[in-house]
């Protein structure tokens, strides 16, 4: 069995970049960065951050382009993707990308309300968190 999935929510480096093929297809890049924090074995605070190429199709390229902007938070889940290509030089590239299958816009940043958004200060703790002790009712499932 094999799998390629990938998950990321992060924050958007650069505003995305709209782009329509020959055939009409809208297609949008963008650049998602995430972080990590660890504690070393001298006991100090480490951060490490990574820098993730996503490409979206469609619709949720249009979706995208018009909600996102640079430091916007969004979870994307996807698949991996390797290309050659050559660059203007005649030189053989190659470019791994995640393909986005969903997009799920995080919450707006501040400065940005409107369209049912309030203007409140966005952070982390603005992400629904889930704990686990608390009883789940049947009657509560959406399905």
């Amino acid at each position: 069995m094999n799998l390629n999935k990938v998950f990321l929510i992060g924050r958007l480096t650069a505003d995305p970049q709209l782009r329509s093929t020959t055939t009409g297809q809208q297609v949008a890049s963008l650049s998602i960065a995430t972080n990590r924090t660890w504690t070393d074995k001298s006991g100090q605070k480490q951060e490490s951050v990574e820098f993730h190429n996503v490409v979206l199709w469609g619709r949720q390229a249009e979706v995208a382009n018009q909600f996102l902007k640079k430091g916007s938070m969004a979870f994307i889940e996807g698949r991996l993707q390797t290309r050659d290509w050559e660059d203007k030089q005649g030189q053989k590239r190659k470019s791994t990308e995640i393909v986005a299958e969903r997009l799920q816009l995080g919450p707006r940043p501040t400065g940005k309300a409107g369209a049912g958004f309030s203007s409140k200060e966005s952070s982390d703790s603005d992400v629904p968190t889930i704990n686990v002790d608390d009883e789940i009712k049947t009657e509560d499932l959406p399905f």
